[in-house]
């Protein structure tokens, strides 16, 4: 394990995440107010589970990295895509409370999720494997978010 470029990655993604939190903490009383969907877990819910995804981005970003392959520079770029529009989707839905633009922003981010993936795994299985409860997490995002969409139009 090479210890500055783990550092790096994981401060890529808990840096994009971190920059997220703080742009949506003063949105979340307002979030909580809405009328929420079945299924909806508690609010501590979020940043635990958040925090843990973007660790096992950063693990799996490094592991991308640290192979010597055609394939890396490309397979970065869409875990780049990816922030981004994670980073994106935040703002629409927290801070401009564009419910439905941010579920056409979380569709494309859960596709850009499954292309970093299936790129991840052609370098590293284990890379690819770390982004399963990513996919996971964010299918169960798009339910919430069509759920509020429609509770709240």
């Amino acid at each position: 394990i090479k210890l500055k470029p783990l550092a790096a990655s994981l401060f890529i993604a808990l840096g994009t995440g971190g920059l997220s939190a703080l742009l949506t903490r003063d949105a979340m009383e307002r979030y909580r107010e809405l009328e929420q969907p079945p299924l909806s877990p508690p609010g501590w819910v979020f940043p635990v589970v958040w925090s843990a995804l973007f660790v096992l981005m950063g693990v799996a970003a490094y592991l991308v990295w640290m192979r010597d392959s055609t394939g890396r520079n490309g397979a970065l770029a869409l875990y780049g895509l990816q922030l981004a529009l994670n980073f994106f989707w935040t703002w629409l839905f927290f801070v401009q409370f564009q419910y439905f633009s941010a579920l056409i922003c979380l569709v494309v981010l859960w596709l850009a999720i499954l292309a970093m993936t299936l790129s991840f795994a052609r370098l590293s299985r284990a890379a690819a494997v770390l982004q399963l409860p990513y996919l996971v997490w964010v299918a169960f995002a798009g339910y919430l978010n069509w759920v509020v969409y429609r509770l709240n139009l």
